[in-house]
Parts: structure tokens; C-alpha cells; sequence
């Protein structure tokens, strides 16, 4: 029987992403899971036809990725105000998007298993392939995926070339690997030791790692410190779009701008809608641009966009994020260009709209809006030089071909603003966290993140945090971090995007073509 293998794989799953015991500890159990969770998931496939595999692996993958999104009874109930019975069945809700992604892998895999074509690296091309699938499929929802599990692997360097799925594909090959030699092949423990001492291998040559991740300059481009600071409010939800606690909130950012320039920050972050009002308001705007002329810094703030039509009504709104100069002027505004399905929007409003509502009710009445286009803004700085930056807004933080947009369009610094405040303390921010590093990782540009609630974080150009906050606490966190002049540095993931993950989905269709085909003539 499939199923103690199969609530294995739930567990392993669970565990394999950040999960908070407590205020201080996170317990982050990847680097040893990442590759369980496959190889258990393949164990309890061994010996199933591809229907009966298909059928196992949708209730392994709904089950796993349910105990995974937990928080979206938080979301849903503590401030979505939904009933409890919603809350309870949103996580399984959600995890049906996922689940037919784990049960392709597990038709696929029983499939070749069964025409002798079960080769380990054809397996984790495989999991590669439906993990990129659902990186665009209706929409994209990446939250989970195996390769974020890794975010504090050694081998973090290769997203810089294939992405976070480069990392899923070492992930599931090593668990195949693993599989192999629970089913007595003797020769795959080896491989998978020869596997790990040539990567790593191949890691400690920096010079061959930058020949082929990144795009050589003659010169190489050089490199500057810039002090940025993110600011972390710590508004609650529930009062966030209160309007008794406005005037508390603007009051705690600007406080903390305030400190942050005290501390020689040459560009400062506040967090996704930190102004939880249009920033249209000439008062509210007059405001931060004061601000802005008293510290000397250029801010970025997030907040509330409107559109107006020549009447002056307004007709569109957004969630955007605002430049501020040193000055005070309001240089540019980008808006959220992928908005979240069920959150910010609701698909088939006119066949849904009489059931279902938009979970942030605080902030709005009907759909937000969607930006034209992603786009890095320019960034005057107070010494008179200017930096190229991408401001990803908290949704498109997960999907890895979107923000490398960011940097396809020359931005040399990611600044990524969220609210994590929706997901109460549960893993989730840290997750999130993991996979906004990943993003810098893949595009090799230093990061910051501006979370409400946190984790608000500096991140270095190849993945790895510099400094970060606790949850539910008021701060700020700042760090140097090393931002290329031009021409840009770009690697290899920025210039090609998800080309490994194309050749993974290349190789899984042809073997299972070739699969059926062997089937077919023995039949």
C-alpha cells in the first residue's frame, strides 16, 4: 500500500520549507527534505499503472501543499472575515491548483517506470517540467515549489543559470537517485556522490562558474556601495485601513525615514500600500514630499494609484509603488502588473461576483487594476549619480520570469515591498522571504525587501541575507549592498529566462512519447 509512503511525502513536504516554532526559532529542514519529498513520493508510486499513479499522486499533492498553505485560514477568516468553515477548507481550495501538477509527474513517472525508461535524470526532468508548468499555467502560482526548499543550499549559485528550477532538478534528481538505490540499483548511491563533488566542484572555480552564468565585459563592470534601508511599520491588518489608526501609521514611517537617513541610507523602502490611502490627495502628497526634502534621500512608497478621466473622477486604481526624489518631486510610479486571483481581483466576475468577494476588503470595493507593463524606474540619488531600479510588488515577488524582466530592463537593484501582515505567524513570510532571495540569486542583483510585518530584509546579488527583521516587531533593517555599474552585469538566467526548464519540458515529452510508443508495440 502507497499511502504510509504517500503521508510521508505530506510530511516531508511540510518540513521542507521554513516553519516557526515559537517568536525567535525557525526550523528550516530543506537542505536534507528537498530531496526526500520526491523520493518518498516515487516509493509510493513503485509498482502503480499510470492511472492508479495519477489518481495517488493528486491526493499526495493536494494533501501536501493543504498542510503547506495552512495560512490561508488566517487570510480567510482572521482578515478576510470569512466564516470558519471557509477558512478551514481555503488551504485545500487553493492546494487544487497544484495537485494535478504532482499527479502529471506521477503518471509520467509510473509511465516510464513501466516501459523501462525510469532513468533518474528523466524523473527529476520531469518534476522540473510540471514545476515550471505552474509557474504560468492560469496565471502561475509558484508557492511550494521544490527548488525554493534549497535557498541556503551550496549549489544556490546554479538559479543564476537555470533558476530556481536548476535547483529543483538537483533536488529531484538527487531524491531519484535515492529512489534508484531503494530499488537495489547499487550504482545510483554512487552517482549521486559523483553528482555533488563535481557541482560543488565546479562552484569552487569562480572563474569557469562566471564564464558560464555570467556575460563577460571587457572591462568587467565595476562596482559601488549603496546604503539602503527598509522600513518595517508593523501595522496590524485589522487596523490598517482603519481610518482612526492613519495618522499612527504615517507617524511610524515617518519615524522611522527619519532613522533610517540618521543612519546614512541612500535610498529608503516603505513596504507595499504603507500609505493606505491614494497618494492623489495633494495633502497626503505634500506630506511625503516633504519628507522626502528633509531627509535628503529618495524615498520609494507604496501606496494606493489612481487614474482620473478629464472630468477629474477617478477611474482606475492601483496597487503602485512611488519615487519620491531628494527634492521632493514625484519622479515615477509603477503599478503591480500580476495581481492576485481571488485577492485583488476575481476571475469571472460576472459568473462568481454573486458569491465570492475579493479577500482584501480593507482596500477595495472591486478589482484593482493592472499596471501595462514591467519596468525598472531611474533613481536620482542625493551625490548626484543614478541607479536603475526594479520594484516588484509583493504577488510578483513568486514568479521568477516576471522579475526577471526587471532586470532584462536594466535595473541593477531589486527593491520588492510586501504585506506579509495577512499571514499572521505562520511560515509563510519566511517562505516568502526564501523566495524573494531566490530572485536575487537568479538575476544576480542585490535585493531589498520592505515587509509591514516583516521579514524585511537586505539580500546580497547571489541570494544569501544580509540582514533581516523579526516579525511583528517596528524597525527597520539596512546593509551596503554592491550595485553594478553599467553595462550591467547579467547572467545567464536574466538573458535566456527559463530555457533549462524548456529543455527539462523538451525531454519529458519526448520520453513519453517514446513511452507510449513502446507501449503501444507490445500491445
Amino acid at each position: 500500500m502507497p499511502w504510509r509512503w504517500m503521508l510521508a511525502y505530506v510530511a516531508a513536504t511540510f518540513f521542507a520549507f521554513p516553519q516557526p516554532l515559537g517568536d525567535t526559532f525557525v526550523l528550516d529542514l530543506g537542505l536534507v527534505l528537498a530531496p526526500a519529498a520526491p523520493a518518498l513520493l516515487l516509493v509510493a508510486l513503485r509498482g502503480l499503472t499510470p492511472s492508479r499513479a495519477l489518481k495517488v499522486g493528486f491526493v499526495a499533492g493536494w494533501l501536501a501543499h493543504a498542510a503547506l498553505l495552512h495560512w490561508a485560514y488566517v487570510v480567510t477568516v482572521v482578515y478576510g472575515h470569512a466564516p470558519v468553515v471557509v477558512g478551514l477548507l481555503a488551504p485545500f481550495g487553493m492546494s487544487l491548483y497544484v495537485a494535478p501538477f504532482i499527479a502529471g509527474f506521477a503518471w509520467v513517472a509510473a509511465l516510464l517506470a513501466q516501459r523501462g525508461l525510469a532513468n533518474p535524470f528523466l524523473l527529476a526532468a520531469a518534476w522540473t517540467t510540471f514545476e515550471w508548468l505552474r509557474s504560468w499555467v492560469l496565471t502561475g502560482f509558484t508557492w511550494g515549489g521544490l527548488g525554493y526548499a534549497w535557498h541556503e543550499s551550496s549549489l544556490l549559485p546554479l538559479a543564476a543559470g537555470g533558476g530556481v528550477y536548476a535547483l529543483t532538478f538537483g533536488a529531484a534528481l538527487v531524491g531519484a537517485l535515492v529512489a534508484s538505490r531503494g530499488r537495489g540499483a547499487r550504482w545510483a548511491g554512487g552517482v549521486a556522490i559523483a553528482l555533488h563533488v563535481g557541482l560543488l566542484g565546479l562552484l569552487a572555480l569562480p572563474r569557469i562558474t562566471r564564464h558560464y552564468v555570467y556575460e563577460l565585459y571587457d572591462p568587467l563592470p565595476s562596482e559601488r556601495l549603496i546604503v539602503v534601508a527598509a522600513l518595517q511599520g508593523n501595522i496590524d491588518q485589522g487596523r490598517k485601513w482603519d481610518s482612526r489608526a492613519f495618522e499612527e501609521t504615517l507617524l511610524a514611517y515617518e519615524d522611522l525615514t527619519r532613522r533610517a537617513a540618521a543612519d546614512g541610507a541612500q535610498l529608503i523602502a516603505w513596504p507595499e500600500t504603507a500609505v493606505p490611502a491614494p497618494l492623489a490627495y495633494p495633502d497626503l502628497h505634500d506630506r511625503i514630499a516633504s519628507l522626502a526634502r528633509e531627509v535628503r534621500t529618495p524615498l520609494i512608497v507604496g501606496a494606493v494609484g489612481l487614474d482620473f478621466d478629464a472630468q477629474g473622477r477617478p477611474t482606475a486604481h492601483y496597487d503602485s509603488a512611488f519615487l519620491f526624489s531628494h527634492e521632493g518631486v514625484l519622479l515615477d510610479r509603477y503599478d503591480k502588473t500580476h495581481l492576485v486571483p481571488f485577492g485583488e481581483y476575481l476571475p469571472l466576475r460576472p459568473l462568481l461576483g454573486r458569491f465570492v468577494k475579493a479577500l482584501a476588503t480593507g482596500s477595495i470595493s472591486s478589482d484593482v487594476s493592472e499596471g501595462d507593463r514591467v519596468r525598472a524606474i531611474d533613481v536620482p540619488l542625493a551625490d548626484g549619480t543614478t541607479i536603475r531600479v526594479g520594484v516588484p510588488i509583493c504577488y510578483e515577488l513568486i514568479l521568477p520570469d516576471l522579475v526577471r524582466r526587471f532586470a532584462a530592463d536594466g535595473a541593477q537593484l531589486l527593491v520588492g515591498i510586501t504585506n506579509d501582515a495577512w499571514y499572521g505567524r505562520t511560515g509563510s513570510p519566511y517562505q516568502f522571504l526564501a523566495m524573494t532571495a531566490m530572485r536575487s540569486a537568479e538575476t544576480g542583483l542585490p535585493g531589498v525587501r520592505a515587509a509591514n510585518t516583516g521579514v524585511s530584509a537586505v539580500i546580497h546579488s547571489d541570494g544569501r541575507l544580509q540582514s533581516q527583521t523579526r516579525i511583528f516587531e517596528r524597525d527597520l533593517v539596512y546593509g551596503a549592498v554592491a550595485v553594478s555599474s553599467a553595462p550591467v552585469r547579467r547572467t545567464f538566467y536574466t538573458r535566456h529566462g527559463d530555457l533549462f526548464a524548456h529543455l527539462c519540458t523538451a525531454a519529458t515529452v519526448l520520453a513519453s512519447f517514446v513511452a507510449l510508443i513502446r507501449g503501444r508495440k507490445k500491445s
